[in-house]
């Protein structure tokens, strides 16, 4: 009887699967990215290091010796003091006590500071508020310590704020006016994040995470982008990570661009030169999660996703 390996589907459903299997799922996951993102397919020898992964008899799998790298944290404390269904475990906990958490105790090479409700908009009227937070841990912590909120262009329409939502106009076919709402929300998006940044930095921020970049579409990226030129331009030493929402720009708008570059449509490798031209230090790829492939399938389609955005990126991922 051949040897069958536990591993999961996307969904976290065990399933066992043989040597042949893994394989081939291995070879369909690459081929799908492949395609998709018009790259490359993974080798045969970074194919049986995949699998070779996979098979490991042991529960938890590391990293060889003298291939650890630096990590970043995105969602800050909220992983701590956060409720289950926003990827937290409830342990009421200041963040101050997360933080150093993370620090003494996880060994974490950096950390954030970020809102409970984690975007930028909802920032601006307590900014006095996170600058004391932001300050308080400053004083209490040796590693970098940056500032994470997402973008969140969404929270720009109504019912949340002050432009229509486009979705609705859309219904309508007001096309227009849809891509007008959309470029109006990335203009108060840009002109937002930079000012509570500013706020920030002054208070010993060592950087910003630009969180779920892109989660409204090529609107939310066109903003962040523009958002990132502008504090890369007044903050030379200001340390900025942009991490994706999503494997590909959705096309709300369609017709934005940043540096000649249309934005919907663009997969990673076409991510992470625009994010550095804007004057970010660290790209953040997304590979999109597929609960009814195997673990397999998903880990050979990521790594060929992400080894394309390393080989095109001119800053790490």
């Amino acid at each position: 009887m051949a040897t069958e390996y536990a591993l999961r589907m996307g969904d976290g459903k065990r399933v066992y699967l043989t040597k042949e299997k893994i394989m081939e799922e291995i070879e369909a996951g690459t081929a799908n990215a492949a395609d998709l993102g018009e790259i490359p397919d993974l080798n045969a020898n970074e194919m049986d290091k995949l699998a070779e992964i996979l098979m490991m008899p042991g529960k938890t799998v590391s990293v060889e010796q003298g291939m650890e790298i630096p990590v970043t944290h995105d969602i800050g404390t909220i992983r701590l003091d956060g409720d289950q269904g926003n990827s937290g475990v409830g342990i009421p906990s200041s963040r101050l006590v997360g933080c150093m958490t993370h620090e003494r105790a996880f060994g974490a090479d950096t950390m954030e500071l970020g809102h409970i409700d984690y975007s930028f908009k909802p920032v601006k009227p307590v900014v006095s508020n996170e600058c004391q937070a932001m300050e308080v841990c400053q004083q209490n912590m040796v590693i970098p310590l940056f500032y994470g909120a997402m973008p969140n262009m969404g929270l720009y329409y109504t019912p949340d704020g002050p432009f229509e939502n486009p979705g609705d106009l859309m219904k309508l076919f007001k096309i227009d006016k849809a891509k007008e709402s959309m470029e109006h929300a990335a203009e108060h998006l840009t002109r937002d994040t930079v000012w509570v940044m500013q706020k920030l930095f002054a208070s010993g921020a060592d950087g910003v995470n630009f969180d779920t970049t892109g989660a409204a579409g090529d609107g939310d990226m066109y903003g962040t982008l523009y958002a990132i030129q502008a504090l890369r331009k007044e903050f030379s030493d200001m340390y900025i990570e942009a991490g994706m929402a999503g494997e590909m720009v959705l096309g709300m708008h369609g017709e934005l661009e940043y540096n000649g570059v249309r934005l919907a449509g663009l997969w990673p490798h076409e991510q992470a030169p625009l994010v550095a031209k804007a004057g970010a230090n660290v790209f953040g790829p997304v590979c999109n999660t597929n609960t009814s492939k195997t673990s397999a399938w998903k880990l050979a389609r990521a790594v060929t996703f992400i080894k394309a955005a390393v080989g095109a990126s001119p800053i790490p991922c």
